[in-house]
C-alpha cells in the first residue's frame, strides 16, 4: 500500500542558495516513513509499548531538483520488503506545479531495523501480527544505499559535542543531525543536478559525547566520516554528482 504526504517549503528551511536544505528534505522523507507506519499500525507508538523502536541504518536519495520556499512537494512512500531483520522503504518525490501537474524530482530508498530499547540490539520483529500483509512489493528502480568505506585521508576535521537540540525521543542523536553537522563542517562540492546522497548510520551517540566530522572533496563529490573519541565510525555519507536521473 502506498501513502502520500505534502509539504510546503518554508523560508526558514532554505539555505544560502534559497534551496531546501538537504538535511531538512531528509527529515521530510523520514517523517513520511513515520506517518505511513503509524497509519498502518506498526509505527513508533505501536512499537514503544513492546519496548521497541525504529532506527534507520542506511538511506540514499537521487535528486534532479531541490525546491525553494513556497513550493510544494508530495512524497509517496511504500514498503518494498521486510527481510533479514531489515525493512526497505522506498519513496518518490514530486514537485507540484502551478497548473496542478506534477514533476518527479527525486527518489529515495531507506533501510530500517527494529531496536530493543533495553538491550540496544536489533531484533527480528517482522513476525509480529502488526506487520502482516503490509508490504507493497514494488521495487524502486534505483541502486540500493551504498556501503561507504572509512576515509583513509581527509581534508579537514571538525569537532562537535552532542547537544540537547541534537537528540530525540530515542535518547540519542537524531538521524538528520548527523547530516546537518556534516554540511556545517563542509559545504558539498556539487553545484549542478542531478545529485545523489548516500548515508550509513553505524553507531548511536548521546548527549555530551564528542564527535569529529572528517571530510574529503574531489571534483564531483564530498565524502564524510564521523567518528567518536575512540576513532570508531559513527556515520558516513557521500554527496555526489551523478550523470543522469531516470
Amino acid at each position: 500500500m502506498k501513502f502520500s504526504y505534502t509539504y510546503e517549503i518554508q523560508p526558514q528551511d532554505v539555505d544560502l542558495s534559497r534551496r531546501l536544505r538537504l538535511y531538512t528534505l531528509e527529515n521530510y522523507v523520514l517523517n513520511v516513513a513515520g506517518k505511513a507506519s503509524n497509519e498502518e499500525g506498526y509505527g513508533l507508538w505501536d512499537l514503544l509499548p513492546l519496548g521497541y523502536t525504529w532506527i534507520i541504518t542506511r538511506l540514499n536519495m537521487e535528486l534532479d531538483y531541490i525546491p525553494t520556499h513556497n513550493e510544494v512537494i508530495r512524497i509517496e512512500t511504500w514498503v518494498e520488503q521486510n527481510a533479514h531483520m531489515l525493512s526497505t522503504r522506498d519513496y518518490r518525490i514530486y514537485l507540484q506545479k502551478t497548473d496542478n501537474s506534477e514533476q518527479l524530482i527525486g527518489r529515495a530508498k531507506s533501510v530500517w531495523a527494529v531496536l530493543d530499547m533495553t538491550k540496544r540490539e536489533i531484533v527480528n520483529a517482522f513476525n509480529l501480527p502488526m506487520f502482516a500483509d503490509k508490504v507493497d512489493g514494488e521495487v524502486l528502480d534505483m541502486p540500493r544505499p551504498a556501503r561507504l568505506m572509512p576515509l583513509t585521508e581527509y581534508d579537514g576535521c571538525v569537532p562537535h559535542i552532542i547537544q540537547y537540540s541534537d537528540c530525540d525521543y530515542n535518547k540519542h542523536c537524531n538521524s538528520c543531525k548527523y547530516l546537518e553537522r556534516m554540511m556545517d563542517a563542509k559545504r558539498p562540492n556539487v553545484e549542478n543536478f542531478p545529485i545523489r546522497l548516500d548515508i550509513n548510520y553505524i553507531k548511536e551517540v548521546h548527549i555530551s559525547e564528542q564527535i569529529f566530522t572528517r571530510f574529503k572533496t574531489d571534483l564531483q563529490s564530498t565524502s564524510y566520516q564521523q567518528v567518536d573519541q575512540d576513532g570508531k565510525t559513527i556515520c558516513s555519507a557521500r554527496i555526489s554528482q551523478i550523470e543522469k536521473f531516470k
